[in-house]
């Protein structure tokens, strides 16, 4: 096997691994049968946000699964038809399977890439904001620049993108602007765009002259209303007491009213509707959507705070730099990956900016949790 394709299979097996590695190879088996036992029970729907969310969770692990065995048999079999394409010297046997790996390690590559959007949110929508800072007109010019950018990014990637307002520049360009980006992992993916981007170049406004320019990309998920608020027991406190009425045949004559009271937060919930059972599962369902409540204002009151600590867009605070004069390179400051094809970039070809980041960040918190266990 020549040198080249062995380097392709290597390739391939390095994306393999880290997708075993996300998914928990071993033990995935075992969850989807754990999930089959879980959706054959007839009281599932009776929960429908709960039911869903176990759906799409089984679905992911399948469609992991499928993905990490598919890859693992097409790199096998093509191996396979090279080793014998080379016994009997056929190479037109030996070129199809080479350019199969090829192609297959672009997919596992991508594969790859999609394992590590796992974060919480990653899963969700997004909204993507631009802001105009340090250099006026050229500054309005350069946020209208990344407004085109990242609006071919998201279509390329087949997402719904909805502008939601637009402020025009006093003579071109725009101040602000704000999108809501609709697609998988449309947040995991854009997140690490959040920050200042400064732009060289030679002014087009007939300066003449050599310009620095900043905006700013603030990204920040849509919140999933599906979310399972988890109720430890021992914050609660269940009292079961008497209700109290008017008199009359239909006035609890037993102990049948319920009363949550959450510790944590001073949450008090009840309900003397139904029966003792019926009245918990109520009450509980009642807790769970002041907590829920909680968390979303939670949630609004930090992104607030992060978009007020953002710092001003420019000097001291970018993430990334586009030089287009004197020389072509757009630059990452925090991974330090570079491309030479500017024009490329500035069409929306962000991939490899993003993944970068993901792998920086994944490598970051895989030291966290070593240190962790020391």
């Amino acid at each position: 096997m020549r040198a080249e394709i062995q380097n392709v299979v290597a390739k391939i097996e390095k994306s393999l691994a880290l997708l075993k590695q996300r998914m928990d190879w071993e033990t995935a088996p075992h969850r989807l049968e754990e999930f089959d036992a879980m959706i054959e029970d007839p009281t599932l729907w009776d929960d429908p946000a709960r039911a869903q969310k176990l759906m799409r969770e089984r679905q992911g692990l399948m469609d992991a699964f499928k993905t990490a065995e598919s890859i693992e048999t097409d790199l096998r079999d093509n191996v396979e038809l090279i080793e014998l394409g080379e016994m009997e010297e056929d190479e037109e046997v030996v070129a199809d399977a080479e350019a199969a790996l090829k192609a297959l390690a672009e997919t596992a590559a991508a594969k790859e890439l999609e394992a590590l959007l796992d974060g919480e949110a990653d899963g969700n929508d997004t909204f993507l904001e631009i802001n105009a800072g340090a250099g006026g007109t050229e500054a309005c010019d350069w946020a209208s620049m990344l407004q085109r950018m990242y609006v071919r990014w998201a279509e390329k990637k087949g997402y719904t993108v909805e502008l939601q307002f637009e402020e025009a520049g006093a003579e071109a360009g725009i101040k602000s602007c704000g999108y809501k980006i609709s697609g998988p992992n449309a947040y995991g993916w854009l997140k690490s765009e959040s920050g200042v981007h400064r732009l060289v170049r030679i002014s087009p406004f007939g300066k003449g002259t050599r310009e620095t320019s900043f905006a700013s990309v603030w990204v920040y998920p849509v919140v999933d209303d599906n979310i399972e608020i988890e109720v430890n027991p021992a914050d609660i406190r269940i009292d079961t007491f008497r209700s109290s009425g008017a008199g009359g045949q239909h006035v609890n004559t037993t102990d049948s009213a319920v009363r949550i009271t959450h510790h944590p937060t001073g949450i008090v919930v009840t309900s003397s509707e139904k029966s003792q059972h019926q009245n918990r599962d109520i009450a509980m369902k009642a807790l769970k959507s002041r907590l829920y409540q909680l968390e979303l204002e939670k949630r609004s009151a930090a992104i607030n705070e992060a978009h007020e600590n953002k710092g001003s867009a420019g000097w001291g605070n970018q993430i990334r730099s586009y030089v287009l004069q004197p020389y072509q390179m757009v630059k990452d400051l925090r991974t330090n990956y570079e491309t030479s094809d500017t024009q490329g970039v500035l069409d929306g070809d962000l991939d490899k900016f993003m993944a970068a980041t993901l792998a920086m960040d994944v490598a970051g918190k895989s030291r966290a949790d070593a240190r962790a266990e020391d």
